[in-house]
């Protein structure tokens, strides 16, 4: 399922007790999702259910974030992240997500959990300008290379902080 969704400009805002809980198996296939999933996502459970996790990507988003998360997931390990998702209907909600490696009973993982709430306004308006830096640092790049510089800028943003990204992301 691949739908066709053009942006606009109309922000969806969670609600402070909001919590928006997916599974996905390990190729990122959606397996499970709560009712606030639902509804931020614009989508039915049958539209979402089996249907790839990017499908509330938004086009704002630096492809080097997910490449980080990827990578961080791929190691064994939780990733915390801010992330401007898109409706169906092209509104936009922002999250901090909280992504794990879900494991099987033998300790081999068998898919990934989401857990996502409601971001300050601060953590918004810190991370869109970030994320517009590393957007164009990729678009400048272009295709083959977007990840590297896009990663490249996060990490001279982190070293200038002197911290690490996910001291960065929990301290906004």
């Amino acid at each position: 399922m691949k739908y066709k969704v053009t942006p606009i400009q109309n922000e969806l805002v969670m609600r402070e007790e909001d919590f928006i809980i997916s599974k996905t198996d390990l190729k990122g296939r959606i397996t499970y999702c709560n009712r606030v999933f639902i509804e931020f996502a614009g989508y039915t459970e049958a539209e979402l259910l089996g249907a790839q996790h990017n499908v509330v990507r938004h086009p704002d988003m630096p492809r080097g974030v997910f490449k980080f998360l990827w990578d961080t997931l791929g190691a064994g390990n939780e990733c915390f992240a801010f992330v401007k998702n898109m409706s169906k209907d092209g509104s936009y909600y922002w999250v901090l997500a909280n992504v794990t490696p879900n494991l099987s009973n033998k300790g081999e993982v068998e898919g990934y959990f989401s857990a996502r709430r409601k971001p300050s306004r601060g953590a918004i308006s810190a991370m869109s300008d970030l994320y517009r830096q590393m957007l164009l640092e990729e678009q400048r790049a272009g295709s083959r290379d977007a990840c590297d510089v896009s990663l490249a800028l996060l990490a001279t943003v982190l070293t200038q902080k002197g911290v690490s990204y996910e001291q960065f992301v929990l301290s906004i």
